[in-house]
């Protein structure tokens, strides 16, 4: 935690998960804060080379109660699920997956980019739906680059993911108040960041930025003071972040593997469907990841 006079009510360190090719950052949940806003799960992806015939498979797993948001600074990733959607993710554009009911999908590197090797750098969140859209048809979303507001301020580009900020809305179809935006800075470049929302975090991808006078080391997540401005100043370096955040949750959520509900009786039929292969299948794929036995990090 942080002291009185810092505009950061905590400043979270990542913790390590490995998904195969390459470890992911994973800064939510987190203790003391399990959630910003609706963000229920961030994991920063890299940066990582992978060397030609390398590549990242997630088999096909289920989801409810969420939105999963893909974003990427460099490489491809493969989405597809049980709806039938088939979708290369490329960097700058969004995947917008709701689970809502139930959904389940597979992120694979699509093989002509696995055959040559490259890089691959990105963000992959869940946002936690309202209780009352919890079990909502699951739908799918991609939105290219050039669809979403850019934003810019002497030596800051900024790309509006999710959400209004700035005098700016985003295309993508969202549940709740939130606000998501990934920022590329010049250095020494700054900018204010007003407190539209009552929950807001920075998150450091690449370089070190002052929040006010306070650092904020690469590849941590700066969980903001209530109705604190904040100017943010890049240093000597470029620098890119991830602001995100939003309206509280509706109450308190369950996080068992890859569900997230304000129920534990609905996320145990959750794990029974799964179990016994109800929740649907992504055509084209026949491996499927099992239910863990024991409650592992969310994924």
């Amino acid at each position: 935690m942080t002291g009185s006079s810092s505009p950061f009510l905590a400043v979270l360190k990542p913790h390590l998960s490995d998904i195969g090719a390459f470890t992911v950052q994973r800064s939510l949940p987190s203790l003391p804060f399990k959630t910003v806003g609706p963000f229920i799960f961030f994991d920063h992806m890299g940066p990582a080379t992978l060397a030609p015939g390398q590549g990242m498979d997630v088999r096909p797993h289920p989801h409810i109660g969420l939105a999963t948001v893909t974003y990427l600074f460099d490489g491809e990733i493969w989405h597809r699920d049980s709806l039938g959607s088939d979708q290369r993710i490329t960097p700058g554009a969004v995947n917008w997956m709701t689970a809502g009911r139930g959904i389940v999908h597979s992120e694979r590197t699509p093989p002509d980019v696995r055959a040559r090797g490259g890089d691959v750098h990105g963000i992959q969140t869940w946002v936690a739906l309202p209780q009352a859209d919890e079990e909502t048809a699951p739908t799918f979303a991609h939105h290219d680059a050039a669809s979403l507001p850019d934003i810019f301020e002497p030596g800051v580009h900024m790309r509006l993911i999710l959400g209004k900020a700035f005098g700016e809305t985003s295309p993508v179809k969202v549940f709740s108040p939130i606000f998501y935006l990934a920022v590329d800075m010049a250095p020494c470049a700054a900018f204010v960041l007003p407190p539209e929302y009552p929950e807001r975090a920075v998150y450091t991808v690449q370089g070190e930025v002052m929040v006010n006078d306070e650092t904020l080391p690469e590849q941590r997540m700066g969980v903001l003071a209530p109705e604190a401005q904040v100017r943010i100043v890049a240093g000597d370096k470029p620098a890119r972040l991830m602001l995100l955040g939003g309206a509280p949750l509706d109450g308190d959520r369950f996080i068992f593997w890859n569900f997230v509900s304000s129920s534990r009786e609905r996320i145990e039929r959750a794990k029974a469907a799964w179990s016994a292969q109800e929740m649907g299948k992504v055509p084209g794929e026949t491996e499927w990841i099992p239910l863990p036995e024991r409650k592992p990090p969310a994924r």
